[in-house]
């Protein structure tokens, strides 16, 4: 079915279908995503793989739509894509979505178990997996895909990529502790069971030090930023060389692994077990 629609997906990107038939395609691309039969990026021999094809279909659907009014409450009134309308989610799904202003859109899957605290944003394309924690002011970007039984704490950011379509997403592996107020951009991936310590900011352009093993981590042109298995991550920050910096006692955040998870840091992130 994939196949098919990658076919029918490309051939409308292309513009070499009509209106109608694009709008149908896109239709099944979204329901597809909310199943979570379709990703943007997918496990792949031991890394990730981007699904370009599927980011390529969700900017499809912001092409072919037209913008309505929705459906609004008292003085509320939205006006957006009518191919993205906020995602219908029933009890069966098994999700719990609090009430409060919290927003999940077409196209993002919700796993069984998972929990959104108001207010909390779920973009289209997002892959959110089973028994995750969504707190509230957490935004989980545009195709950006999250594992099982993650934390995502509040004010928590992970960016959306959609352009260029075959960059890879943020990626948060499964059983993460991602803390308050963190930011995961730019296609960084974070290992399965980190922990990123309050207002922990990871992007193309940091260098993560690892202080139990003695080396540094970043981006490179053939690969991106990756925080290994286990590794708890705070806030830091390294002098900048230079007469003037030096003068003014200037330095740069950067991010700093302190140790590896055990079964201290395990009983410190057990609080989540009991929000669920």
């Amino acid at each position: 079915m994939s196949e098919e629609l990658r076919r029918r997906i490309e051939a409308a990107a292309a513009e070499g279908v009509s209106a109608a038939d694009a709008r149908s395609a896109f239709a099944d691309l979204a329901a597809a995503l909310e199943r979570g039969t379709v990703r943007a990026a997918e496990p792949a021999g031991g890394g990730w793989r981007v699904n370009a094809w599927v980011k390529q279909g969700i900017l499809l659907g912001f092409r072919v739509g037209q913008v309505v009014e929705t459906e609004h409450a008292g003085p509320l009134r939205f006006f957006d894509k009518d191919t993205v309308p906020p995602r219908r989610l029933a009890l069966a799904d098994g999700v719990r979505i609090v009430p409060g202003g919290s927003s999940v859109r077409t196209g993002a899957y919700l796993g069984a178990g998972v929990v959104v605290m108001p207010p909390a944003y779920v973009n289209i394309g997002a892959y959110v997996g089973e028994g995750t924690m969504v707190d509230s002011h957490a935004l989980v970007g545009s195709c950006a895909q999250v594992g099982r039984r993650v934390h995502l704490s509040a004010g928590a950011m992970l960016g959306g990529v959609l352009e260029p379509v075959g960059a890879l997403p943020v990626i948060v592996e499964d059983e993460v502790l991602v803390g308050g107020n963190c930011g995961v951009y730019e296609g960084t991936i974070v290992g399965r069971r980190a922990v990123l310590g309050t207002g922990v900011i990871l992007n193309a352009s940091v260098t993560v030090y690892d202080v139990p093993r003695g080396t540094t981590y970043r981006r490179t042109a053939d690969a991106p930023l990756r925080i290994p298995e286990g590794a708890v991550v705070v806030p830091g920050s390294r002098r900048i060389a230079g007469a003037f910096a030096e003068q003014h006692g200037l330095a740069l955040h950067t991010p700093v692994i302190v140790k590896y998870r055990d079964e201290k840091t395990d009983a410190a992130a057990a609080l989540e077990e009991a929000l669920r």
